[in-house]
């Protein structure tokens, strides 16, 4: 963690809802006046598009499940190396992913690198999106996994204790986690693949099937070191998320928030903003779907402010 150099994290699985919490931040730094330096999550891929359709096969033929959730297929030491930068000195590496519709933009390929750069040297704040804002991963999570351990909890290591392993979580500042329940996320996927990617549902299902290993060990223990979860549970039935025509909306959903730390947030306060919001738990506020967008507006804003202004206190 930094006071001179913050980082702002935002983790989830692919599909899950990060894009609306970076839209959010955007905002947030837009009418605040921060300069915000934006990384995303896929510019760490190990492998090209094509490249990692190759290797993933390869594995299969093998009788081994990689994903682009895990180790194997992902960058996870110069996404450290980034932050670790970022938090000492502001700046470090990063690249693009192209996606389809931008290969005009970039004058490449969708599903191709643009070269590494540096960050440039006057921004105020990292934004990060998506899927290892707060990994923990060392060769001992993989390699020596015993079958009664459960890996939904994590040990925090520092990344330099000898297992050759990462500690992403150290350097980031707000962690921020977005984790619908895994039916709507299942179904989100689904209708994304097929509809978008024109995938079969065979084809997405046996994709949701390969990664679940790598779901569980490096995507669902970074929600237990988040400050702040926002998980979308719909209120229509998803028993099936295999069989399901449509993806809930923000109407059929409530939102579940829960809070690291809630002493330091003014619940009284936010319930009286955010209308028909309601506390399970006392670290746990539950609103409707439909001011998904606005809460995380009304509860971030406060704590950019404080990242922001311990960072022109030590810059002065």
């Amino acid at each position: 963690m930094s006071s001179k150099f913050p980082i702002v994290a935002v983790t989830g699985s692919s599909g899950a809802g990060t894009t609306t919490v970076r839209h959010a931040f955007q905002d947030i730094f837009r009418r605040e006046g921060i300069a915000g330096s934006f990384v995303e999550g896929n510019a760490f891929l190990r492998h090209d598009g094509k490249e990692m359709e190759r290797v993933i096969r390869e594995a299969q033929a093998q009788g081994k499940d990689l994903s682009h959730f895990g180790p194997e297929l992902n960058h996870f030491e110069r996404l450290e190396a980034l932050f670790r930068e970022y938090s000492e000195r502001g700046t470090g590496e990063v690249r693009h992913y192209v996606t389809e519709g931008e290969q005009e933009q970039f004058g490449l390929p969708a599903g191709t690198f643009t070269p590494w750069r540096r960050l440039p040297a006057d921004t105020e704040v990292l934004f990060y999106e998506g899927m290892h804002g707060g990994v923990v991963a060392t060769t001992w999570t993989r390699r020596k996994m015993s079958p009664s351990h459960n890996p939904h909890v994590i040990e925090r290591r520092n990344a330099h204790d000898g297992n050759n392993g990462v500690d992403v979580a150290q350097y980031v500042d707000l962690l921020i986690g977005v984790a619908p329940v895994v039916n709507l996320e299942w179904i989100q996927k689904i209708h994304r693949d097929t509809s978008i990617k024109g995938q079969s549902p065979e084809a997405v299902t046996n994709t949701i099937l390969r990664r679940l290993r790598d779901y569980t060990h490096y995507i669902t223990p970074q929600f237990s070191l988040s400050d702040i979860n926002f998980q979308r549970v719909p209120v229509v039935d998803t028993s099936n998320p295999f069989i399901a025509r449509d993806v809930p909306t923000l109407a059929e959903s409530m939102v579940v928030i829960r809070f690291r730390d809630p002493g330091k947030f003014d619940f009284p306060n936010l319930l009286l903003r955010l209308q028909d919001s309601y506390m399970s738990r006392p670290n746990t506020m539950v609103i409707p779907g439909g001011k998904m967008l606005l809460a995380m507006e009304i509860i971030c804003t406060p704590l950019v402010h404080e990242l922001i202004e311990k960072r022109r206190k030590n810059s002065a």
